[in-house]
């Protein structure tokens, strides 16, 4: 298996690799087609992990911003999707994407990455409920132990503080 950036001719096998993912909805597969249109996009930070000529998983993270008490914004990343071929999960697929998908935007020098998801899968990568380090997220109603949030440059995590805003493209 290889990680490497998405390019445009995996375009199909990614939305369709996420159609089968999550169960046959289109939600998640509609997202990544969003997301791609959109300023928010970063080319390098859409990994796709490749056996042959087959792709078995892709992680996405996207610009985002947090809007401070005083109203500025600090951008930083959000998490979403990431989807592994039914066939290749529960075998390290989606932890291997998220340990490289970390490394490249901690060289690309982005603060901080947010995400809403399962408690009990994310901590190991390093994420923490994002609440208790001043951080809040309004968009979405979800409870804080799966609104998590992760440092990638020392010094960050509880200086950034405020609200997590999803960019419009994540609203569908």
């Amino acid at each position: 298996m290889i990680i490497r950036v998405e390019t445009p001719q995996d375009y199909a096998q990614v939305y369709a690799l996420h159609d089968m993912a999550f169960n046959n909805k289109d939600e998640e597969s509609a997202l990544v087609e969003r997301i791609r249109t959109s300023d928010t996009f970063v080319p390098e930070l859409s990994l796709v992990a490749v056996e042959g000529e087959e792709i078995i998983g892709h992680v996405l993270l996207s610009k985002a911003h947090v809007v401070t008490p005083s109203g500025s914004k600090q951008e930083v990343l959000a998490l979403a999707p990431i989807g592994v071929r039914p066939s290749h999960q529960k075998h390290g697929v989606g932890s291997k994407l998220i340990v490289e998908g970390m490394k490249r935007a901690a060289e690309l020098a982005y603060p901080l990455v947010l995400l809403i998801g399962h408690p009990d899968y994310y901590p190991k990568f390093g994420f923490v409920p994002a609440r208790s380090h001043g951080l809040d997220l309004k968009q979405f109603p979800v409870p804080d132990h799966v609104f998590m949030v992760r440092e990638l440059q020392e010094g960050q995590l509880g200086t950034i503080q405020g609200e997590l805003q999803y960019p419009a493209c994540f609203m569908g």
